[in-house]
């Protein structure tokens, strides 16, 4: 599996932004032909490490070895030149070009000074039949396919240009479990076929079946390093945080109160059948499914930013049509599964981000710097200025962000949608503990997650969506991930 010398070496990296020291003397060595995951909490310093690998920013100190000779990429397009290629998070795909044109993208075959299509064609069915994947049309436009079929072709694109690292940033983030398991699949197949794979990732157990070697970086230093098999998923987690975590889920004694919302015969946009439900004070309820599955359309439905079919939502004595503005007028309160363009204005400032719907009275630099330290002490934000564009936040500091702006609303419903996406499991730990205490103070959660161990620990009462059709929510302590995913994938009369 890995040969004696490294493919890939990094010793003493160094890089400061103004006052923030990012990496402070990283080192990562990743052999030939193996899966390694890098590991650590959000603001560890990963996203600046791989940005200086893939040739983004250039290192303040340092040096970096591939392949046993001297690497300094000046450019992304040098570092693809040189073999080293990354599929975000945010994936990059040109959404209105063909999956062909994709994958060729930046390496255009030329005849005569011209694109040669039959080579464009050649060579995106070559790199799509290397992955097992040649039902993906050559024609398709990449904007109408799904999320697992753009990263594919994101990665066939990767494969095309003839990379020899491949770096894998949070690849099942917005994956469901059947599409992560495919994916599973094809690293393994990746890695049989000699393929060196950097694989980031903030699902522990993710790491743990899928690495054969780690390197955990805290606070932008190397902290440790070793056989991912001679690791726990709960040891790794010690050292990503620098202390062994309590009991990950929080889940202090309460007890549900009275009714706060009703849906009653509801009908969205995918929803096959009505849905009806009631939501309590000191309550959380999980919706759990298959992406596509229209969890996320019931969550937007109940918060009016999606058009309703038929049927009402009844908050305390209100009910009829509205709008997101009523909606956070009545007291409810939205996060959306897409914090990039949706759940903030990365073009505003964290402290405006923080505020929004919800202004101070008096509006000054000062004044908005003092209503929002207490957000971002709480949550562990870390920005070293709160004046910095959201968007400038690495993706899990961002969902920290739209989760402090909802909870600085005080609102009395809760709809999160995919809370803790891309958020390090320190930050997971602080995010249930306030999502318990606020049901502890009477607040009512509904919580869409795609996370299995994340509804059963934290939800009170979990039910099912499929095909558009809600099951019945029943008590947590009645479910399993085994049954969860039994209903999820059942037809929706068979349940």
């Amino acid at each position: 599996m890995t040969g004696s010398s490294p493919c890939l070496a990094l010793r003493r990296i160094r890089k400061r932004f103004g006052a923030t020291e990012a990496l402070a003397g990283v080192d990562l060595t990743v052999q030939r032909g193996e899966v390694h995951a890098l590991i650590g909490e959000n603001g560890a310093g990963k996203s600046t490490l791989m940005r200086i690998l893939s040739g983004v920013i250039r290192p303040d100190a340092g040096e970096m070895e591939l392949e046993g000779m001297h690497y300094t990429p000046a450019s992304p397009a040098e570092a693809r030149r040189a073999g080293i290629a990354m599929v975000n998070q945010e994936l990059a795909v040109a959404p209105h070009l063909s999956v062909a044109d994709n994958i060729v993208l930046g390496a255009e075959p030329l005849r005569l000074g011209l694109l040669h299509h039959a080579a464009v064609r050649r060579r995106a069915a070559d790199a799509l039949a290397e992955l097992g994947r040649t039902d993906i049309p050559l024609d398709a436009e990449v904007g109408r396919l799904p999320v697992a079929d753009r990263q594919l072709v994101e990665i066939a694109r990767a494969l095309c240009a003839g990379c020899r690292i491949l770096v894998l940033d949070e690849p099942t983030s917005s994956l469901g479990r059947t599409d992560a398991a495919r994916l599973f699949d094809l690293i393994r197949r990746l890695r049989a076929q000699g393929r060196t794979i950097v694989y980031i990732s903030h699902f522990l157990e993710e790491v743990h079946a899928l690495a054969d070697r780690y390197t955990v970086l805290r606070d932008g230093r190397t902290v440790a390093q070793g056989e991912t098999r001679a690791a726990t998923p709960a040891q790794l987690a010690g050292l990503m945080v620098g202390r062994q975590l309590e009991e990950l889920y929080a889940r202090s004694p309460r007890q549900a109160g009275r009714t706060i919302m009703e849906v009653d015969g509801l009908r969205g946009k995918k929803h096959a059948a009505p849905i009806r439900f009631e939501l309590c004070r000191g309550e959380i309820l999980g919706l759990s499914g298959i992406v596509g599955a229209g969890r996320s359309e019931l969550l937007r439905a109940i918060f009016a930013l999606d058009p309703v079919r038929s049927g009402r939502v009844r908050l305390g004595a209100l009910a009829g049509p509205a709008s997101p503005l009523h909606r956070w007028r009545q007291g409810v309160g939205f996060v959306s599964e897409d914090r990039k363009c949706e759940g903030l204005a990365l073009d505003l400032s964290v402290e405006e981000n923080l505020t929004l719907p919800r202004l101070p009275r008096w509006f000054s630099p000062q004044h908005l710097a003092a209503e929002c330290a207490p957000w971002i002490e709480r949550l562990g934000i870390r920005c070293p200025d709160p004046g910095l564009r959201a968007g400038q936040l690495s993706g899990g500091n961002q969902q920290k962000v739209a989760l402090a702006r909802l909870l600085r609303t005080d609102s009395d419903v809760l709809l999160l949608d995919e809370p803790t996406r891309g958020i390090d499991i320190g930050a997971k730990q602080t995010i249930y503990r306030l999502i318990d205490e606020l049901a502890g103070a009477g607040k009512a959660v509904l919580m869409v997650s795609s996370y299995l161990p994340e509804l059963l620990g934290v939800c009170d009462r979990i039910a099912v969506m499929s095909r558009g059709v809600l099951g019945p929510f029943r008590p947590a302590s009645e479910w399993d991930e085994h049954r969860i995913m039994l209903a999820a994938t059942a037809a929706p009369h068979d349940r």
